[in-house]
């Protein structure tokens, strides 16, 4: 029986698999794989360790050298201050010069305006010009005939004192001759026909002496009269000369307005630059400040970098920006300076603004236009178009000029306070 049992047990172990067979002999290759699985994890930890080392250091390499020293957004675009033609007198289009797209410089002809209406205002204005410059010559004329006749005046006023005087004479002359003869006649040594003759002398020397006085009188009266007429002629003609009467340069103000009105039927381009948005067209009836077009000058472009608010502590004007457009990629490089900052930020300035007083508030970091001046050399290159897209980059380890974008004006500049005493 133990030999069967014996047998039936080596049969079983035969048939156990290869891993079984043996047990007692391969438990101890066990312990041994541990410290090999240990050793792999701590390589990869190692890895990662110098892995972290290196970023870390490359990082703070990076913010040594550049981030601490540049700022950049690309949240920037090309502008330009355009400039918007209008007529500044109505009228109906007669011929359109440019289209979109054109190039024109400085006092170019870009549209012009029927001139029949303004052409006649100028002549009635010319006209009325001469008729104002004739009348006020005749005043000086007049003048000088008023100051003639009130020389004739004075000079007759003078012979009629003259006559008077004489008169006055004769008339004492008669008067004592009279007397003479009257206080003889009581006495018989003169005739009473010599006391008559004596008495209608006495009487014609009275009779010249009244008209004598009537004419100084009416002498004198012709004088007033000469001397306020020309006095009253001489208040148009005051202190002016025929080109400084106030009538002429009425007249010459009414002609000029009427040439200028007549000049501004011909439109010339205010800036060189590229003609855009034309809306203009010919037969169109224009009144004053209508739109007729657009000139955007791209030899003057500018770009608005938006930069966030944590962006600016270090920013100042006159900084050094290098600007790169999608456009023509990084090879072509742009360089600036920071010229200044806006007033607000693009959501104050929004269409609707943001009702931050709300309670569903939720704070997001606001960006400030930065206007940055472009080297015109580098734009006569390469030209850029408004609206193109720009990378900016601020050199903020230039000092720039020193002031803060943020710097107020100074207390002594900053305008008087005009609010009523309380008191």
């Amino acid at each position: 029986m133990e030999n069967t049992v014996k047998v039936e047990n080596s049969a079983q172990i035969h048939k156990l698999p290869p891993d079984t067979a043996k047990p007692d002999a391969q438990q101890p290759a066990a312990p041994a794989e541990a410290p090999k699985q240990k050793g792999k994890r701590g390589k990869a930890f190692a890895i990662l360790g110098i892995a972290v080392l290196l970023a870390g250091t490359a990082w703070g390499a990076y913010w040594f050298l550049v981030g601490s020293k540049y700022v950049s957004t690309d949240n920037a675009y090309v502008a330009a201050e355009i400039a918007q033609v209008t007529p500044s007198v109505g009228g109906t289009v007669q011929d359109v010069r440019v289209v979109d797209t054109q190039t024109v410089k400085k006092g170019d002809v870009i549209v012009v305006i029927d001139n029949i209406d303004a052409k006649l205002a100028l002549e009635q204005a010319q006209a009325e010009l001469g008729r104002a410059e004739r009348r006020v010559r005749g005043y000086f004329a007049s003048n000088e005939g008023m100051t003639a006749q009130l020389e004739a005046s004075k000079a007759q006023q003078d012979k009629a004192a003259a006559a008077l005087a004489s008169a006055q004479s004769d008339l004492d002359r008669a008067k004592i001759d009279l007397d003479r003869r009257q206080a003889l006649a009581k006495s018989g040594s003169v005739s009473g026909e010599e006391v008559t003759n004596a008495e209608n002398a006495y009487a014609t020397a009275k009779a010249n002496f009244d008209s004598a006085t009537a004419e100084a009188a009416r002498s004198a009266a012709n004088s007033d009269v000469s001397a306020g007429s020309l006095l009253a002629a001489t208040v148009l003609t005051d202190n002016t000369t025929v080109d400084t009467n106030p009538e002429v340069a009425l007249a010459r103000a009414k002609r000029d307005q009427a040439q200028v009105d007549f000049d501004r039927t011909t439109i010339r381009a205010p800036i060189d630059g590229v003609v855009a948005k034309r809306q203009v067209q010919i037969g169109q009836r224009l009144q004053p400040g209508a739109m007729l077009l657009n000139i955007v000058p791209l030899s003057a472009v500018h770009v608005d970098a938006n930069f966030k608010e944590v962006q600016l502590d270090k920013v100042r004007l006159g900084q050094d920006v290098e600007l790169t457009s999608d456009l023509y990629g990084s090879g072509v490089k742009f360089h600036g300076h920071v010229e200044g900052l806006s007033g607000g930020t693009g959501a104050a300035f929004a269409l609707i603004p943001a009702q931050n007083a709300t309670g569903n508030w939720i704070k997001v970091v606001q960006r400030l236009p930065v206007r940055v001046s472009l080297d015109p050399k580098e734009l006569a290159d390469h030209p850029l178009q408004v609206g193109l897209s720009m990378e900016a980059t601020i050199d903020i380890a230039h000092p720039g000029n020193g002031k803060p974008l943020m710097q107020t004006a100074p207390a002594a500049d900053a305008a008087p306070d005009t609010a009523p005493d309380s008191k």
